[in-house]
């Protein structure tokens, strides 16, 4: 009885922890999706009205979210399905993850890394606010470096 109150506790601890993910987790989270090309997953660490600038690529440009339960997401959406369609699945690496951090919200920035048929070298920003993510940069940098 005493070792199943122990599974259970440390069960709990575990979901717990994984809940109260931070935005550097939460950043990395996001790569992984963008690998797998899980649209879905992708959406859902958005905030309603989250602004993305893809700059530079077949995708450049600027998209914004706006209205009530995502409906102004729609954009956003249409350029990650268009991604994931051409492109995953992709092996992702990710280096020089850096989370800066006030009460106000956090910013994540990485050098990151998709591989597949091509390579795609990203610098990332991702700005966070009560837990989701407010702004996306995706910066093609084909020179970046990513070890």
């Amino acid at each position: 009885m005493r070792i199943l109150s122990l599974c259970a506790g440390a069960t709990a601890l575990v979901v717990s922890s994984l809940a109260a993910a931070g935005p550097a987790d939460s950043a990395r989270q996001h790569f992984e999706a963008i690998a797998k090309g899980n649209v879905e997953q992708i959406m859902a660490g958005y905030a309603d009205t989250v602004h993305f600038e893809w700059v530079g690529g077949p995708l450049n440009g600027t998209y914004v979210g706006s209205g009530p339960a995502g409906t102004g997401k729609g954009k956003i959406q249409e350029v990650w399905t268009k991604f994931t369609k051409a492109n995953a699945p992709l092996e992702v690496s990710v280096t020089k993850l850096e989370e800066s951090a006030n009460p106000a919200g956090s910013t994540v920035t990485a050098n990151v890394e998709f591989k597949g048929k091509n390579t795609i070298k990203v610098r990332y920003v991702l700005a966070y606010r009560n837990g989701q993510i407010t702004s996306e940069v995706w910066q093609i940098d084909p020179k970046l470096m990513v070890y």
